[in-house]
């Protein structure tokens, strides 16, 4: 008897691509999840990616998350918006840095078939909200949760500015951004869970 998935749904919402009417931008298939051995335990028969495609994806997670998540300038700031427990100090993220900046802890990561059936992927670093969400780092995508397959746009997957030396954000700062859900929650999109 096979196992069958119980993936969930991934719940894409307010993504910018699909702020353009008539437009549908190209998707892919992808699957979220919390941590590398997650991803290491989900290889074999029917799966996107491959232990060494876990394990590259995750390491680029990583980088990714150094480079580009968001900066604040207190724990208190980056708290409001990835909730009590979900920011570190920037050593504490990149092993490197400040100990006077926080950033949001890697809370998963997403990983993208970017080739339709081919070798290559994508990988994105996701953040935990303050409303139990997950973000990618620049804040475009919103999921529901951090494991489970489906389509997303291949948007999902553009690399975010980079942070690193740039000014953290302030309470102030942080308000003219908007935070998290303030505009993303006025339109949503699902996509489907593919089971397996």
């Amino acid at each position: 008897m096979s196992k069958r998935s119980t993936s969930v749904a991934l719940f894409l919402v307010g993504a910018t691509a699909f702020a353009l009417a008539g437009c549908r931008e190209e998707t892919v298939d992808a699957q979220a999840f919390p941590d590398l051995q997650s991803c290491l335990d989900a290889t074999g028969s029917g799966s996107l990616f491959s232990e060494d495609d876990c394990r590259k994806g995750f390491e680029e997670a990583q980088a990714l998350n150094a480079e580009t998540a968001p900066r604040y300038d207190s724990l208190e700031v980056c708290e409001a918006q990835y909730g009590e427990g979900n920011c570190g100090s920037e050593q504490q993220v990149t092993g490197g840095g400040m100990g006077s900046i926080f950033m949001p802890l890697l809370a998963g990561y997403l990983m993208g078939n970017m080739l339709g059936g081919g070798r290559g992927f994508g990988a994105q670093p996701l953040h935990r909200t303050a409303d139990g969400r997950f973000t990618n780092p620049a804040g475009t995508a919103s999921y529901a949760n951090n494991t489970g397959k489906g389509k997303v746009g291949a948007g999902a997957f553009a690399k975010a500015p980079t942070t690193i030396g740039k000014p953290p954000l302030t309470k102030a700062t942080a308000a003219q951004r908007g935070g998290f859900g303030s505009s993303a929650t006025r339109s949503t999109s699902g996509v489907r869970s593919m089971g397996g």
